[in-house]
């Protein structure tokens, strides 16, 4: 999807001024989301938690106390992203940080959108219906970045904070708060009800139903 956009998106080249990106810088607030579309190519910079399968579930299912929790979820975005880290002379060193496909969690995300205040998603692949209402409802944003390029993005994180789970879920899906510096993506689903995934299933639809007679 990315990189065959009309404008000529070019995600290995973010920093293009023909792109003329916009630069967010998180926490978000409700006006930064609301002033997003669909189709907008944002810049990320500043501190993004990851979160997968298991981490999804546990907040969800067994409701940690946000105090209990070591970051500050509220305002904040969350990468469907299980890193590759490595831990040397103490420091935690970013190896790859691939997007995970995003509906593996599609019934956990609209809970954790409203519970914890999350304003921004990074994935890939789109979310459903019901994450797309609570985005609505609650303002946030789904923001798709470049497939098959994990050690391109694992550039754009110029740090690993810390870790939250590590020892009970294993590296990949603990949660892992990272510095991101102009991390790409693209706006496919914004805080007015509209998504470029479910548009792009409804005309792929309406094709093969043309193709097949």
């Amino acid at each position: 999807m990315l990189g065959k956009q009309k404008g000529k998106i070019n995600m290995v080249n973010p920093e293009s001024e023909i792109l003329n990106p916009k630069s967010l810088n998180t926490p978000l607030s409700k006006e930064d989301v609301l002033n997003l579309k669909v189709g907008d190519m944002v810049l990320i910079s500043g501190q993004i938690v990851t979160g997968r399968d298991k981490i999804h579930k546990f907040l969800v299912h067994e409701r940690p106390d946000k105090k209990d929790i070591p970051f500050e979820l509220h305002g904040g975005i969350i990468y469907h992203c299980g890193p590759i880290i490595k831990k040397i002379d103490e420091k935690y060193t970013l190896i790859a940080a691939g997007p995970t496909t995003s509906m593996r969690v599609e019934m956990y995300e609209a809970e954790v959108i409203k519970t914890y205040g999350i304003r921004g998603i990074i994935g890939k692949g789109g979310m459903g219906e019901k994450t797309l209402n609570a985005m609505k409802e609650q303002g946030c944003v789904y923001f798709h970045t470049i497939s098959g390029a994990a050690a391109y993005l694992a550039d754009r994180i110029k740090s690993v904070r810390d870790g939250w789970k590590i020892e009970e879920f294993g590296a990949p899906e603990a949660m892992w708060l990272l510095e991101a510096e102009d991390f790409p993506a693209i706006v496919t689903m914004d805080a007015h009800g509209n998504s470029l995934h479910r548009d792009i299933e409804k005309i792929s639809l309406k094709r093969l139903k043309e193709i097949i007679g």
